[in-house]
């Protein structure tokens, strides 16, 4: 039988990621792929750098928790195409996942993956869903 949470339960690990995390992490949007995990070096190179807000992630529930507030860089630090990203806790990564463009499926969405140095670059969506429904 596979293992099977409720959605209390769900909800109570996902609101946990933001209490572990802290409050305004940074993420940092980067060119290629992820490394193989968080403990691994960065990897690519940095084209945004957005302070999240302090409460950066809403409440779960239904056993998903999305962003919250608004997380935008008003003039982006490179220029390249946005393959992953990573969220900091001072210099520790904690997620990181991929990006891309609105409607494109990654773990994270920009509204232009492909980036200039100056140019602002909004998140439109970030979702962390629990398992085990």
């Amino acid at each position: 039988m596979t293992l099977q949470l409720s959605v209390t339960v769900r909800n109570a690990r996902l609101d946990a990621i933001e209490t572990a995390i802290g409050a305004s992490p940074t993420l940092e949007i980067r060119t290629g792929t992820a490394p193989a995990s968080c403990a691994a070096a960065d990897s690519g190179a940095v084209l945004a750098t957005i302070t999240c807000p302090s409460d950066w992630l809403a409440a779960a529930a239904s056993g998903s928790k999305a962003l919250s507030g608004t997380w935008q860089d008003a003039s982006a630090d490179g220029a390249g195409t946005a393959g992953h990203f990573r969220i900091k806790a001072g210099a520790t990564c904690h997620l990181q996942g991929t990006v891309t463009a609105t409607g494109g499926g990654g773990d994270m969405t920009l509204d232009n993956v492909v980036l200039a140095i100056g140019q602002v670059l909004n998140i439109t969506t970030f979702t962390i869903t629990d398992g085990n429904a």
